[in-house]
C-alpha cells in the first residue's frame, strides 16, 4: 500500500509511525530501510519571535550495527531521544532495518570505524527526510532539516542474556568496553531495561579472570575471555554521591563500630546490587535490600556478584510497601524472614515508570508526608534518609524538598553534575558538628573507598 504523505503535514502529539522502504545504497548489508517518526507529546516552549510558530523538526540516522538496540528499535527508545532533544516537536529516525538476532549466538555491537555509508545514506534520503516534514517547518525560511548524532562511550558491546521480568518486563545484561580518560581499558557490565532503553539500571567495573594483556582483550570476541565483578568501586554516577552521605554522620557510625556493632542499611531497589554489595564489602554494612522483581534478583545474583548471606538479607517486595509495613510493627518479608525494623541509613533508588516527560526518579506516589514520616520512624535517632532524584520538572523537585522539609529538621543536597541526578540528605537530628571536625576512622575507611569530592559539595537547603 503507497505510503500517504499528507498524513505528516501537521504534528499529532504522541502519534508513532514506522515503515520501510527499499534501501537506495547498495553498499549496505540490510535490503531495507526503516524509517520511524515521532511526535511530542509535550507542549512546545513558547517560540521566539524569529521562528514564529514554526514546528522544530529533526532527523537521525541510528548508528551502523545499533539497529536493534532497544533505542533505537522501540517507541519507548524513539521517545526517550526527542525528550533529550530540547524543543524537538518531530523526531525521523532512519536505519537499516534490523536483522533478526541468531538466538544460539550473541549480539555484539563494534563501533564502525568509516562513517561514509551513512553519508551516502543521509544524501539519498534527503528528499524523503523534507517530505516528512511538517509543511509549516518551511514557511519561515528554513530549507534543510537538521541532522542529530548519536554519540556515547561505548566502543564495542555484548549481550549475556535478555530476560522478563514480573515486574520491569523484558531485559538485557550487556558487556561493554567503553572509553577511558586514562590509558588503561575499561570494561563494565550493565543491565537495562526495554521500558528505559536509554537508562543504565546498573553498571559495575569488570575485569578478565585470568591475567592477560588488556591490549588482546576483545568484547564478544572468539578468545572467549570471562570477566568478574569487581564490587570495590563503584562507577555508576549518582552512587558515589549516596555513599558519601554518610559523612554526615561518619562519628555515630564510628560509634557503632567502636561499640561492636555493624551499621545497618535498608536499600530500597536492589537492581544489580552495586550499592548493596559495596556497604557490605567496603564499609561493612549490615544490609536489608528490597526488591520487587524476582527475576531482577536472579540477574543480580548470576552476574554482577550479588550474595544474599552473611550481613546481606534480599526481600522481594515492593520498597514503599514494606518500608510502611515496618513502621506498623510487622517485620516480616517473605525470603528474608525477621527483618529488625531499626536503621542508620535508609538509601533509595526507585525510578518512576511513567515515561510520558522522560526518565524520573523517585516515582510520584513516593512524594507523600505519610511514606517520609514511615521512614523516619524507621531510623535511629542519628540516622539519615538518602535518595536519588531525577526531578522530571522543576515544580517535582520543590515539593519533595517541601515534603522532605515538614518531617526532616535538617536536609543537604549534592548536585551530581550530570545535569540529571540530585542525591537528598535528610538528617533525623541537627547536625553536631562538621565533617571536617570529626576525622575518625569511619571518615577515613570512607575516602579511602570514595572520592572525598562529594564530601565537601554537600549543601544545605
Amino acid at each position: 500500500m503507497a505510503l500517504d504523505i499528507s498524513i505528516f503535514e501537521t504534528i499529532h502529539p504522541s502519534r508513532f509511525l514506522s515503515f520501510t522502504i527499499p534501501n537506495p545504497d547498495p553498499s549496505l548489508s540490510s535490503p531495507l530501510i526503516r524509517i520511524a517518526i515521532l511526535d511530542s507529546p509535550l507542549h512546545p516552549s513558547t517560540p521566539s519571535s524569529s521562528s514564529l510558530s514554526a514546528p522544530n523538526v529533526a532527523a537521525m540516522f541510528v548508528p551502523k550495527h545499533r539497529e536493534s538496540d532497544w533505542l533505537f528499535s522501540t517507541e519507548s527508545g524513539h521517545l526517550q531521544l526527542l525528550l533529550s532533544s530540547p524543543n524537538i516537536q518531530r523526531l525521523i529516525l532512519i536505519g537499516q532495518q534490523a536483522i533478526v538476532d541468531d538466538p544460539n549466538s550473541p549480539s555484539i555491537y563494534r563501533r564502525p570505524i568509516d562513517s561514509d555509508c551513512l553519508n551516502n545514506l543521509e544524501m539519498a534520503l534527503k528528499p524523503l527526510v523534507i517530505a516528512l516534514s511538517p509543511k509549516d517547518y518551511f514557511k519561515y525560511g528554513n530549507l534543510e532539516v537538521p541532522i542529530l548524532s548519536y554519540e556515547d562511550n561505548v566502543i564495542s558491546s555484548v549481550v549475556l542474556e535478555k530476560c522478563v521480568g514480573n515486574f520491569v518486563g523484558e531485559m538485557i545484561v550487556e558487556d561493554v568496553e567503553i572509553e577511558s580518560t586514562n590509558q588503561k581499558r575499561e570494561f563494565r557490565r550493565r543491565l537495562r531495561f526495554k521500558r528505559m532503553p536509554n537508562l543504565v539500571q546498573t553498571e559495575i567495573r569488570i575485569v578478565p579472570r585470568t591475567v592477560y594483556c588488556l591490549d588482546s582483550v576483545e568484547i564478544g570476541g572468539n578468545d572467549n575471555v570471562e570477566f568478574s565483578p569487581d564490587l570495590g568501586v563503584l562507577v555508576h554516577v549518582y552512587l558515589v554521591p549516596m555513599v558519601a552521605s554518610l559523612a554526615l554522620v561518619g562519628s555515630w557510625m564510628d560509634e557503632r563500630f567502636q561499640l561492636g556493632f555493624r551499621p545497618k542499611a535498608l536499600c530500597l531497589g536492589v537492581g544489580g546490587g552495586a550499592l548493596v554489595g559495596f556497604l557490605k564489602t567496603q564499609l561493612d554494612f549490615q544490609v536489608v535490600g528490597v526488591e520487587a522483581d524476582e527475576e531482577v534478583l536472579r540477574v543480580a545474583q548470576k552476574y554482577f556478584g550479588l550474595e544474599d548471606g552473611d550481613f546481606i538479607q534480599i526481600c522481594v517486595r515492593d520498597g514503599m510497601e514494606l518500608m510502611e509495613k515496618l513502621a506498623r510493627g510487622d517485620s516480616y518479608c517473605e525470603g528474608a524472614a525477621h527483618i529488625d525494623p531499626q536503621f542508620d541509613v535508609i538509601m533509595v533508588d526507585l525510578d518512576s515508570s511513567d515515561l510520558s516527560n522522560g526518565v524520573s526518579a523517585p516515582p510520584l506516589e513516593f512524594v507523600r508526608k505519610d511514606v517520609l514520616l514511615a521512614a523516619r520512624s524507621l531510623l535511629c535517632e542519628s540516622g539519615i534518609f538518602v535518595i536519588n532524584v531525577i526531578p522530571p520538572s522543576r515544580l517535582f523537585y520543590e515539593r519533595l524538598v517541601h515534603d522532605f522539609q515538614e518531617v526532616f529538621p535538617e536536609l543537604y543536597e549534592i548536585d551530581v553534575g550530570n545535569g540529571e541526578n540530585f542525591v537528598l540528605i535528610a538528617k533525623t537530628l541537627p547536625t553536631a558538628s562538621s565533617i571536617s571536625d570529626c576525622e575518625n576512622n569511619f571518615l577515613k575507611k570512607l575516602r579511602l573507598a570514595i572520592s572525598g569530592a562529594y564530601m565537601e559539595s554537600m549543601k544545605r537547603i
